[in-house]
């Protein structure tokens, strides 16, 4: 009879555990909100008592998206090694592609940016900020990637006050020039390509080979198909599409910050709208995902198929970067 007790306890005892853990990694999945950049900058630069300068806002979205990572509910889940994190992969692959716009942002904003000419010096704090963002994202020993991303933000936060010091020593420069947007959109557009063509491998294709781009000069270091028969796992569908999801917020989030900055410049170029534009596609990108999964129909099929979708949109929001980089270019 005993054992019989101690038994129902157990299973009670590991039923109550479980959905303990599920709940709470239903509650850690759920995707944060879209950051109103126009509040933070208020808020943060009423708290230093300083005005914003060219750059400020930029910089704050940075430091924002960034700060998202390590502070939203369940912090920053890549690394951890005990459940329920261990059994999740949808937010860390959001996580990673949160992690990829950052680490192009702050590697523009290293090399273009905060430098008037390509002899000009490298600001100190994002030279010690940009590598910090580029140690790995599961590494959990010491250094743990929370710790180098959480000192990269506090470089980022040096060199944000420094942009609004008055001492001339410290003083540091943020270039709002068509040619240091179009070093970051360059960028940005190798980014969205790459997730168009990963999501639209949901399906499964024939592609030709375009590695050499029909150049019959050009050569390779080991011998190519002439087509190629891709299709993403199904194990991998979802990371694909979170991944992508995580990307595409954090690239919303830095190009409202981008309008404000480069507002002058878009609006000399006539180029404000395509970034709208562009902000408008990415909005939709981020709407509210009501199936339980992620379906992945065939291309006429009967099921949705939610990574065509999401292709779809940043498919048209890269082709609108496009125009973009061409009105900055020519405009």
């Amino acid at each position: 009879m005993k054992t019989m007790i101690s038994t129902k306890i157990i299973v009670w005892a590991f039923t109550g555990i479980f959905f303990i853990l599920y709940g709470v990694g239903v509650y850690w999945s759920s995707e944060p909100a879209s950051i109103n950049i126009h509040s933070e900058v208020t808020q943060d630069a009423k708290a230093e008592n300083v005005a914003p300068v060219v750059g400020y806002t930029t910089t704050t979205a940075l430091i924002k998206v960034s700060e998202m990572l390590l502070n939203k509910p369940g912090g920053y889940l890549s690394n951890d090694i005990m459940p329920p994190s261990l059994f999740l992969d949808n937010m860390p692959a959001w996580e990673f592609g949160v992690l990829e716009m950052v680490r192009d942002m702050a590697l523009v904003m290293r090399k273009d940016f905060s430098r008037s000419q390509s002899q000009s010096l490298v600001n100190q704090h994002l030279k010690e900020a940009q590598p910090r963002f580029n140690i790995d994202s599961k590494n959990w020993a010491m250094p743990s990637a929370e710790s180098e991303y959480g000192k990269a933000i506090e470089q980022l936060y040096a060199y944000r006050t420094a942009l609004v010091s008055s001492n001339g020593i410290n003083k540091a420069q943020f270039y709002a020039r068509a040619d240091n947007l179009r070093a970051y959109l360059d960028e940005v557009q190798k980014r969205l390509g790459s997730y168009s063509h990963r999501l639209s491998l949901s399906v499964g294709r024939e592609q030709v080979n375009t590695d050499l781009a029909g150049d019959n000069r050009a050569e390779q270091s080991s011998q190519g198909v002439s087509y190629l028969q891709l299709k993403t796992s199904w194990w991998q569908i979802d990371d694909v599409f979170y991944e992508a999801r995580g990307a595409t917020w954090a690239l919303l989030q830095l190009l409202r910050a981008i309008e404000i900055d480069f507002n002058s410049v878009l609006e000399n170029k006539n180029a404000k709208i395509s970034l709208q534009q562009i902000i408008r596609e990415l909005e939709a990108s981020q709407e509210s995902l009501w199936s339980p999964m992620i379906l992945n129909g065939s291309g006429f099929g009967l099921l949705a198929n939610h990574s065509l979708v999401m292709a779809n949109y940043i498919s048209r929001a890269n082709a609108a970067l496009i125009d973009l980089n061409e009105l900055l270019t020519k405009g």
